[in-house]
């Protein structure tokens, strides 16, 4: 497909796209394409100490900040509380106007049917349920309808690590940096709650070096910077000698849904 590729993240939360496809993002933007995030929720629930209204606006500032790192264009936050996303007929409709408007090739989401955070599956499974509606004029009528369906890809998360499939596989090494740089702007999450939640908030670093925040976002998040997991397709796809040596990496799953394509076109559509 001809650049510019128009492409959306629809996630749950304001911080999950620049963790699980921000290096693909990055890369993606940097050969033309045009890059959207949508947040299904705006965060006001992910910390352990901050009230709604102010994490709410604390959230965005993030967002916008991490945006700029990895050349991302538009930024959408929805005004749906943290903990409270449904996959009902207003939030159905949201997403079918955000992808007219962005008029997106390719739609990348969560998993669906996976464990983890429920908001991560809701925000899976109103993708699966809008995109039947994306070229249909009848639906949302106030945004004029794609001509095509868009392809549809599943990226992974905590919950879905067990039973995603590393398909459509990007090479990362040289996004690496803006990918980090951009979690390192969402500090309410990699500096404060997650560590908060997951028993490591004694080993945030006091420092503001970014070498010392940067290894402390590698180290803990780990499985969703390496190329390791992923080593076998990525020896298929770029050979045995580039794919052994990269080190970063993202993979995304097909969906079920969506315009029917195969892996060959998903990455000839990427170019990367």
């Amino acid at each position: 497909m001809p650049y510019p590729l128009k492409v959306i993240v629809i996630k749950a939360h304001p911080d999950e796209a620049e963790l699980y496809a921000g290096g693909t993002c990055a890369r993606l933007a940097d050969k033309g394409a045009g890059v959207k995030f949508l947040s299904l929720t705006n965060g006001d629930a992910g910390h352990y100490e901050m009230a709604r209204k102010p994490l709410k606006r604390r959230r965005s500032r993030e967002a916008y900040a991490a945006a700029r790192h990895l050349g991302v264009l538009d930024y959408e936050i929805l005004d749906i509380h943290d903990g409270e996303l449904m996959s009902d007929l207003e939030i159905r409709k949201a997403i079918i106007a955000s992808v007219r408007r962005w008029q997106a090739d390719l739609v990348i989401t969560f998993h669906d049917e996976q464990p983890g955070h429920i908001d991560n599956r809701m925000a899976g499974r109103a993708v699966r349920d809008a995109s039947g509606f994306f070229t249909n004029g009848n639906v949302v009528p106030a945004y004029p309808p794609l001509a095509a369906e868009p392809v549809c890809l599943k990226m992974t998360d905590y919950g879905a690590l067990a039973t995603h499939r590393h398909e459509v596989v990007v090479d990362v090494d040289a996004s690496i940096e803006r990918k980090l740089r951009a979690c390192g702007e969402h500090a309410t999450q990699f500096f404060e709650f997650a560590p908060f939640e997951r028993g490591f908030l004694d080993r945030v670093p006091a420092s503001e070096d970014w070498a010392i925040r940067r290894q402390f976002i590698l180290t803990h998040w780990h499985e969703f910077m390496s190329a390791e997991p992923m080593r076998e397709a990525m020896l298929a796809k770029y050979g045995q000698e580039r794919g052994a040596a990269i080190a970063y990496a993202e993979s995304f799953q097909l969906a079920d849904y969506g315009r029917e394509t195969s892996l060959a076109q998903v990455h000839d559509m990427l170019g990367l």
